[in-house]
């Protein structure tokens, strides 16, 4: 039976390296070693959004400027800003001027071929034979790769002058004269690698021949962090983030009354993947699940605590409810039309074509007779160029728009009679208009749509009513 653990270090983590070396790589969860371990990292934070775009304003990054056209040179300077601040974090890990020089070069070759390629192919399209969408999904990869490159690199080397043996394990393909799968480039990269004596450094983006970034955009370290966990046949996956999995929002709820959840499924961990409160992606999780791999999420900042535990078949020993997850900034679009009576599945093919064209992530969606509603997570812009399509194709049709908050209530088991009706109980103490409500036959989660201005207090709410704490810090269980 294989001993070792595959962990994941997010982003945030990933900027504190004495945490890291201290509450993490010091402290091993399992086997008292320092070995018997592979660790999956991410890029440090805010360097994937300066690569690409930011992911929370949509303001471009090198990618962005890049794909706007081929006459744009603004490209060039983000590129520049970004080499300056990457050479500053190097400056900020390495007092050695000689492995400083050495990071440098390092990553300065990556971005150096980066320019190079980008200005060729610049180049290249402007002439008519040559589209620039051809090959901007080629692009997008080439630069996410660069962000786990350099810390992985970094990380690898920091740890080796504290004397642990480390391996930096290079998945990105760059320079690669071969395109394979995923499968087969971690195969090959850990069939000499000896973990009971080798510490391998990943970096979390890996390149294969279909492109993770097609399938799974920024959520692509998290299948690389898994694969390898389900190919090396791992005893545990581990990801280490800045929080802890908690019942609630702890800057909305208040620490004390935020509990940590000690365990959970990975059903749970998909109901908060659709919220954007990811534990995991949710593709990454079922090969983790398929393979009876169990996750564990653990607090970078407090290595004592043993974090929550996501398996395949656990259900809480009573009915309760586990965690209040929402989100914010969530338009809904209404597409009323009376010609949909009797007919509604072929509408919402057409509809749901038109999400997808304009790459838009549907959270959910309520149907009637004649009603379409669909919640979804973008921006104001792509929204408005979704209700012209949606107009332009249903001529016919009242389309609305408003912006609007999820509140979710979520459990691994909350199938109790009245629960529903003491969580709408619990909004209406507060004067809360539920604008809609969803709640499906498994019973795992309650959702509630409301106005964003009522968001936190709804959350709050919930959280008193549905999730307080006994003395010894055991969540209500409603069956009681």
């Amino acid at each position: 039976m294989k001993m070792h653990s595959v962990e994941k270090i997010g982003g945030t983590s990933m900027n504190d390296f004495s945490a890291i070396r201290d509450n993490i790589i010091l402290k091993s969860t399992q086997n008292n070693t320092l070995y018997q371990r592979i660790f999956v990292v991410s890029a440090y934070g805010g360097i994937t959004d300066q690569l690409l775009e930011y992911k929370k304003s949509g303001k471009s990054g090198v990618y962005a400027l890049f794909a706007n056209g081929v006459k744009d040179d603004s490209w060039l300077d983000a590129l520049e800003n970004l080499r300056n601040y990457i050479f500053s974090i190097n400056k900020s890990l390495f007092s050695d001027d000689i492995l400083l020089e050495k990071a440098n070069k390092f990553i300065g070759k990556r971005l150096n071929d980066a320019e190079r390629c980008l200005k060729d192919l610049q180049r290249l399209c402007q002439h008519g034979h040559f589209a620039l969408d051809m090959h901007l999904a080629t692009v997008r990869e080439m630069l996410a790769s660069i962000g786990e490159a350099h810390s992985a690199w970094n990380m690898s080397q920091l740890l080796k002058q504290e004397g642990i043996n480390t391996c930096f394990v290079d998945l990105t393909g760059w320079q690669s004269s071969c395109h394979i799968s995923l499968d087969d480039r971690i195969i090959q990269a850990f069939n000499t690698i000896d973990l009971s004596k080798q510490l391998p450094i990943v970096t979390g983006y890996a390149h294969c021949e279909k492109g993770l970034m097609s399938s799974f955009d920024r959520g692509y370290s998290e299948i690389t962090f898994s694969r390898i966990a389900v190919l090396t046949e791992a005893q545990e996956a581990i990801i280490h983030k800045e929080f802890h999995l908690s019942s609630a929002d702890p800057k909305l709820v208040g620490e004390t009354n935020a509990v940590p959840i000690g365990r959970t499924n990975y059903d749970v961990a998909d109901q908060l993947a659709n919220l954007g409160m990811e534990a995991i992606h949710p593709k990454a999780a079922k090969g983790l699940r398929k393979n009876e791999i169990p996750l564990r999420v653990k607090n970078t900042f407090e290595p004592d605590h043993a974090g929550t535990l996501i398996t395949g078949n656990y259900v809480s020993d009573k009915p309760c409810v586990e965690i209040i997850a929402g989100c914010k900034g969530i338009y809904a679009v209404e597409l009323f039309d009376q010609n949909m009576a009797g007919n509604i599945d072929s509408f919402d093919k057409e509809v749901l074509a038109i999400l997808h064209r304009f790459k838009s992530h549907p959270i959910g969606k309520d149907t009637n007779a004649n009603t379409i509603t669909h919640y979804i997570s973008t921006n104001l812009k792509t929204i408005k160029r979704i209700r012209q399509a949606l107009e332009d194709k249903f001529c016919e049709a009242h389309i609305n728009q408003q912006k609007v908050a999820i509140v979710s209530v979520v459990g691994s088991d909350m199938q109790v009679p009245g629960m529903l009706a003491k969580a709408v109980q619990a909004l209406a103490e507060q004067n809360i208009s539920i604008l809609a409500v969803h709640q499906t036959m498994r019973q795992v989660e309650m959702r509630f749509i409301v106005s964003e201005d009522d968001y936190e207090k709804a959350v709050k709410n919930l959280h008193r009513c549905l999730v307080e704490v006994h003395d010894h810090g055991q969540a209500i269980c409603l069956a009681s």
